[in-house]
């Protein structure tokens, strides 16, 4: 199997520990492939809206997404990792995630995306854990993931990770350490089931780019839904 990780941060700290955890329970069993933010993005969406009207590798950026979605495609499983930023996601991590506005459901979604798993790591000071993980997981939702499972933890009053309680610990090495066997006895070779709140964005959808496509065949995002049976019987989670 194959994991893609993406790291909302370069610094080596409790939320690359905690991840270097998950990743141990999938020792000897899986591809690891890493990208690190800013350094393997790190330019920001510009508002040109090329990648939605004509073509994503006119991006100013396409040499750095291009890489990073060429990896999520091929992976089993994604794994996001980001520290809580003032109750959010990094500013780069939301970078990342702002060039692939292309792939939400109302324009391009990657069928690949339907079938994936992914999990979410996050931890903060105080509060934030909740709205970190959101971030990313409203753009994963929308590339039309359902299987999306988290992890965050809240510290209160240090985030460095030897001068952490050892009762604070050992409370977020067993949590992690759980989720990852979770995820490691998962039989990759079947896709996620796709849900409710998904197909129902996509029909939604579907019927929003029907609309589009009778008003101007040539649109873009029409173009690519009609391309891939869409706008008829086809359907993204039954390409698996």
């Amino acid at each position: 199997m194959k994991i893609t990780v993406i790291n909302g941060t370069e610094k080596h700290g409790i939320t690359y520990r905690l991840k270097e955890v998950f990743l141990e329970q999938f020792n000897g069993k899986a591809q690891i492939k890493e990208f690190y933010l800013p350094r393997d993005c790190p330019g920001f969406c510009s508002g040109c809206t090329s990648c939605f009207l004509k073509d994503q590798n006119l991006c100013k950026d396409a040499e750095y997404v291009r890489k990073i979605e060429s990896a999520l495609l091929e992976a089993d499983l994604l794994v996001f990792t980001s520290p809580s930023y003032v109750m959010h996601t990094t500013g780069a991590m939301k970078a990342m995630l702002d060039h692939f506005g292309y792939r939400w459901m109302p324009h391009r979604p990657a069928k690949e995306m339907f079938g994936k798993r992914a999990f979410i790591i996050t931890q903060c000071l105080g509060a934030g854990d909740n709205s970190t993980a959101k971030d990313i997981k409203d753009s994963l939702s929308w590339w039309g993931i359902t299987y999306i499972r988290k992890c965050h933890f809240k510290l209160m009053g240090n985030v460095v990770w030897d001068r952490l309680s050892e009762k604070k610990r050992s409370e977020m090495t067993n949590g992690i350490v759980t989720a990852g066997r979770k995820f490691a006895k998962i039989d990759y070779s079947k896709p996620a089931r796709t849900g409710i709140l998904t197909k129902a964005k996509f029909y939604a959808v579907r019927m929003m780019q029907t609309g589009l496509g009778k008003d101007d065949p040539e649109y873009t995002d029409y173009k690519y839904w009609k391309a891939n049976g869409w706008i008829g019987k086809e359907r993204p989670w039954k390409a698996h």
